[in-house]
C-alpha cells in the first residue's frame, strides 16, 4: 500500500504551544503511574505481534524507555493515544511507572494520531487500515480529502484501502494474517463473484500465485466477448485515450461505450461519500 511522509504530520492535528505559554507545560513529560494508563479503545491495530513485543521490552530493560507514551486524561486515569507496543511491552516487565506527555484532545483527534503513529511505523495491515478509514468516516464524519491531509497519503490510495471491505470477511482475514496482500485484494475486487473470489484466494494461498499470476488467471477466466456485428464500429484509439484521461481526472473506473455517433460514460462510485467527491469534480468544485 502507498507510503509517504505524513503530509502535515501531528501539527496538522494538535498545533504546537508558542515558547512560555502557560498552556505548554502540558507538552512535559511526566512519569505516570502504570495502573493509571489505560488502552486507547480507538487504536486501529488489531493483531499485535507478540514476539515483536517480547523484542522491544528486552530493549526497554537494556536501555529505558526512550520514547515517552501519548495519552489525555479520562477522569482520574490516562488513555493511551500513541504508544501501544511500549506499554504492553512494559507490562511484561512489570513496571510501575512510564514516561508520557499529556494531551487534551478529543476522540477525533486520538483515534487519528493512533492511525498516524501506526502508518508512520508501516505496522498496519491493509484491512486494519481500511477499518481505521471506515471508522473516521462513520464516526466523526471526516472526509476522505480530509484524511488524505492530515495523514499524507493521496485520496486514491484511501479509497482503494476502503474498497477492501468489500472482500468477503474470510479474505479479510487472511490479508490480516499476511497470507495475502494489498494487490492481490485489489485485484480480486476485479471480480463480482464472491465464489470466484474465495476459490481464487485459497489459490494465492495454497499455490503461492504472484499479482501479476492472478491478474492473468483472472483475464483467462473472463466470458469471451461477444463477436461484433458487422458494420460495428471498432473502438476508437481516442475512445480509449479519453477514457483514460476521464480516470485520471476523477479518480476512479471509468467506461466509454461508442456506438456509432451515440453512447454512454459510465463512472463507478464506491461510497456515498465518493459520489459527492465525484460530482465535486465534475461540478469544478474541487480538484482530486
Amino acid at each position: 500500500m502507498e507510503r509517504k511522509a505524513l503530509g502535515k504530520g501531528l501539527g496538522a492535528l494538535i498545533p504546537e504551544m508558542p515558547a512560555g505559554d502557560s498552556v505548554a507545560k502540558k507538552e512535559e513529560i511526566t512519569f505516570l503511574q502504570f495502573e493509571k494508563i489505560k488502552p486507547n479503545p480507538f487504536q486501529p491495530r488489531e493483531d499485535f505481534d507478540q514476539h515483536s513485543i517480547e523484542e522491544l521490552a528486552q530493549s526497554i530493560k537494556e536501555k529505558g524507555v526512550i520514547q515517552p507514551l501519548l495519552v489525555r486524561r479520562k477522569g482520574d486515569n490516562y488513555e493511551l493515544i500513541a504508544g501501544e507496543r511500549r506499554f504492553r511491552a512494559a507490562n511484561l516487565l512489570g513496571l510501575k511507572e512510564l514516561p508520557a506527555i499529556i494531551k487534551d484532545i478529543n476522540d477525533q483527534d486520538s483515534l487519528e494520531l493512533a492511525l498516524i503513529e501506526n502508518i508512520q511505523r508501516e505496522e498496519l495491515n491493509p484491512i486494519e487500515e481500511a477499518h481505521a478509514y471506515q471508522h473516521l468516516m462513520d464516526k466523526f464524519q471526516v472526509t476522505q480529502e480530509k484524511m488524505s491531509q492530515v495523514l499524507g497519503k493521496s485520496r486514491v490510495s484511501i479509497a482503494n484501502a476502503l474498497r477492501l471491505l468489500k472482500l468477503p470477511h474470510e479474505i479479510q482475514t487472511e490479508m490480516k494474517k499476511g497470507r495475502i496482500s494489498f494487490a492481490h485484494g485489489r485485484a480480486l475486487l476485479e471480480i463480482d463473484d464472491i465464489n470466484h473470489q474465495r476459490k481464487l484466494a485459497q489459490d494465492i494461498i495454497s499455490k503461492g500465485l504472484s499479482v501479476r499470476e492472478l491478474e492473468n488467471l483472472i483475464k483467462s477466466t473472463r466470458p469471451k466477448p461477444l463477436k461484433r456485428k458487422i458494420g460495428m464500429e471498432q473502438r476508437e484509439p481516442l475512445v480509449a485515450v479519453l477514457e483514460e484521461q476521464l480516470q485520471h481526472i476523477l479518480a476512479t473506473k471509468v467506461r466509454i461505450t461508442k456506438r456509432k455517433k451515440r453512447g454512454h460514460i459510465t463512472v463507478e462510485f464506491y461510497s456515498e461519500e465518493d459520489l459527492q467527491r465525484i460530482a465535486s469534480v465534475v461540478k469544478g468544485e474541487s480538484r482530486v
